[in-house]
């Protein structure tokens, strides 16, 4: 969203203006008190924070209950100039609290500060506020501290949980029994998502007591987040919190990513062996010995063989036998004309 120098503030509010940007309060106008839904607002500010990020929304109830009586879904954001002066413009929208209502500006990360102006809502329901809770008034009198740490499970992708333990006192004069707080956490830039918890017990009037509440996060939440405990609609404290990444689930998505291909394979190696044809003469059935035919004419080559071997190399002048004689070449071998003397008969001379 683009961002400008705020515009000059009107002759009335200007002596306010300049005062409390003096004194380091941040300020907020509206360029109008009173809108019906479905108009625009513009918002300037000054004596912000330099650069920070602020979140603009429009509230029922004078905000008492926190930002569950704001309309959040039609809230905006913005980002301080150099001089730590904004300008925006904000959709109006009815809230899910009767008025009186409020414009709520406040600083999304680092330093807590925030602001509001009274605005109406026109055609919004109005009602009384209610009861302001009786009970003290606290706030923190010593840095929060997260404690616990991740076990095994939380590196798979757990919930990672802590426990917030802060050091809160009584400044009112009556005493805060089993006071209720929010604790939000908050991821990079976005806001923080609340969560009421009561804390059992009584902090005397004038007295401090140690709160310890749990902090959980979403399973498999990592990377840096903001823990914040808010009571009586103020932000009483932030802490930040790293949480590493949960490497056992990427080595389970690499495990699978490799073993199931595989076993995919081998069972359709396995199914393709089981449907192939057989060949004949397989080994479960051996050539020569399927019949009685078969036996008798595979017993009967072997000596076939080995007399025609042998006749050839008791006489190897035989006609037609010297391919078989592969020590003879065609100018060496010996003659095989026939003679044309016929033998004599037996007995003869």
């Amino acid at each position: 969203m683009a961002l400008a120098a705020a515009a000059p503030f009107p002759v009335a509010a200007a002596p306010a203006a300049r005062y409390a940007a003096a004194e380091g309060h941040p300020t907020v106008h509206l360029s109008r008190k009173e809108a019906g839904k479905g108009g625009t607002l513009t918002v300037t500010g000054r004596g912000w924070r330099p650069k920070a990020l602020l979140t603009l929304l429009i509230c029922g109830q004078n905000m008492i209950g926190g930002t569950n009586s704001c309309a959040n879904g039609d809230g905006r954001a913005v980002t301080t100039d150099a001089h730590g002066a904004f300008r925006g413009r904000l959709p109006v929208a009815e809230p899910p609290k009767p008025c009186p209502c409020v414009v709520h500006v406040a600083t999304v990360t680092g330093e807590a500060a925030d602001a509001d102006v009274a605005f109406k809502v026109a055609g919004h329901p109005v009602a009384p506020l209610p009861a302001e809770r009786t009970g003290g008034r606290l706030t923190v009198l010593a840095q929060p501290r997260l404690a616990g740490s991740s076990g095994l499970l939380t590196w798979f992708g757990a919930p990672a949980q802590r426990r917030l333990t802060v050091t809160v006192g009584n400044l009112g004069s009556a005493p805060a029994k089993d006071p209720v707080f929010r604790v939000g956490t908050a991821h990079g830039v976005f806001a923080p998502e609340w969560e009421e918890q009561q804390w059992r017990g009584t902090v005397p009037a004038g007295k401090k007591a140690e709160v310890t509440l749990p902090v959980e996060l979403p399973a498999g939440a990592h990377g840096d987040y903001l823990v914040s405990l808010e009571y009586g609609g103020k932000v009483l404290a932030e802490q930040p919190w790293g949480v590493g990444r949960p490497w056992g689930v990427t080595l389970f998505w690499v495990l699978l990513c490799g073993v199931v291909p595989t076993a995919v394979f081998r069972i359709g190696m396995a199914l393709v062996d089981r449907v192939r044809p057989r060949r004949t003469g397989g080994r479960g059935r051996p050539a020569g010995r399927t019949t009685t035919t078969g036996r008798s004419r595979a017993a009967g080559t072997g000596p076939r063989i080995r007399n025609r071997t042998a006749r050839a190399t008791a006489d190897p002048g035989t006609p037609g036998d010297s391919a078989a004689l592969p020590w003879f070449t065609p100018d060496t071998a010996p003659s095989t004309t026939t003679s044309t003397e016929r033998p004599t008969s037996k007995g003869s001379a």
